[in-house]
Formats: C-alpha cells, structure tokens, sequence
C-alpha cells in the first residue's frame, strides 16, 4: 500500500533539527553534502527565479521563549520552475539568522537575480538554506536555465553519484557519475553546468548535452 505524504515539518522544528545536526567541534560551520544541480531541484519542493527586494529579522515561532530568529526576505517573483501545486505566488522566504544554521545571505534592493531552491513549510511558508541549490541567475550556464524548465523534472528517476577518486564506478543502470571535484577540485564545473543526466527508454541513465555526444570520462572513471 503506498504511504501517505508526511506532513512538511514547521520552521521552528527545521531550525531545531539544523541545531542538532551541526558537527561537533564546529560550532560557526555549516556542513552540506554535495548534491548536482538536477538533485537539488528534483529534492527541492520549488524552484523559482526571483528578485530580493528587502530583509528582515523576525521571530522563528510564537513563543517568547524561543531565542531563534530567521531572515524574512520579501521577493519578486519572476518565474517559477517546480512548486505550482503548493503554492502561487510567493512574496516571501525564510532563512535561519545565524550562519551556523546555513542561513543564506542574499543581496536585497539590487537587480540581481536568483535561483531559489527550497522547502515549503506545513504553515505555506518557503524555507531555504545554504544546503539548498541557490545562484545568481546570471552564473547559470544556458543549459541549466532550459533544463528548469524539462530535463531536470523529467529525470529525476536517475541517480547522481559524487566521484571524490579512483576506482569510480556506477553500480546501478539508472546511475550517472558526476566527476568535476576528481578532474576541476569543484563542485559546480563543467559537467554540473552542461550536462543532465538523462533516463533513457529501457531505464538506463547518462549524460545529456544537447546532440553533443558524451565525454567518455564521464561515463566511468577506473583508472588514474
């Protein structure tokens, strides 16, 4: 029987889950695992385009007694990729105040714009953090922009595995290895910003850059 959808957790319990999973020892540090930008937006609840048009300090819940506190970023929507049966228009966003909780810090009453990635709350309300896929919309290749809209959404049956070193090897069909920290030492290079890892018809998964054809050392990496 399949399960029904777990209610999406309020933000005071995300902040105090943040606070629990902070590293010993590493009091001022937030600590991301690495995920490519089609994980991001497949396990994300939305992704939008948006403008910061101003921020401000507000309490994390209604208790008096609760010492957290989140940054209220008022938005303009521009376009929205992934989120439509949730919410509409969205004129606000969450983010801890305190770094160590992966508080994310953007530019208010600029013309920059973003890419949001994010959780939508139970109370409606649109979380993000530093764990979330947030750039400049300007930083995004032409690729990831037009992949918003289809490819990232329609292949989210495929796994992404991080390559940290060799041997590197897939071990499921629907498996694609992202390999730009073992060849660049980056996360988001080159294979993040042009390609998709794509299903294909008998459930097998690799790369897509347009009718490019496929770097071969993207699809195995096994020697040095």
């Amino acid at each position: 029987m399949p399960r029904s959808p777990r209610p999406a957790p309020s933000w005071a319990l995300l902040l105090r889950l943040l606070a629990l999973l902070r590293p010993p020892g590493l009091g001022e540090a937030c600590s991301c695992a690495p995920a490519h930008p089609q994980q991001h937006v497949c396990h994300s609840a939305l992704a939008i385009r948006a403008k910061i048009s101003s921020e401000k300090v507000v309490p994390a819940s209604a208790d008096p007694a609760d010492p957290q506190k989140m940054i209220r970023y008022e938005i303009k929507q521009i376009k929205m990729f992934k989120g439509f049966e949730k919410v509409n228009d969205i004129q606000y966003i969450y983010t801890p105040f305190d770094s160590s909780l992966c508080g994310v810090k953007l530019e208010a009453n600029s013309q920059k714009q973003y890419l949001l990635t994010g959780q939508i709350l139970s109370d409606g309300k649109v979380f993000v953090h530093l764990c979330n896929y947030i750039e400049p919309w300007e930083n995004l290749s032409f690729l990831q922009r037009e992949s918003l809209n289809h490819h990232y959404h329609l292949n989210c049956g495929c796994q992404i595995t991080t390559c940290y070193m060799v041997p590197c090897t897939i071990s499921a069909p629907n498996e694609c290895l992202w390999t730009d920290w073992l060849l660049e030492r980056k996360l988001y290079g080159y294979q993040a910003q042009h390609y998709v890892c794509m299903k294909h018809a008998d459930g097998t998964c690799s790369w897509y850059q347009g009718r490019l054809p496929l770097r071969k050392e993207f699809v195995d990496i096994i020697q040095p």
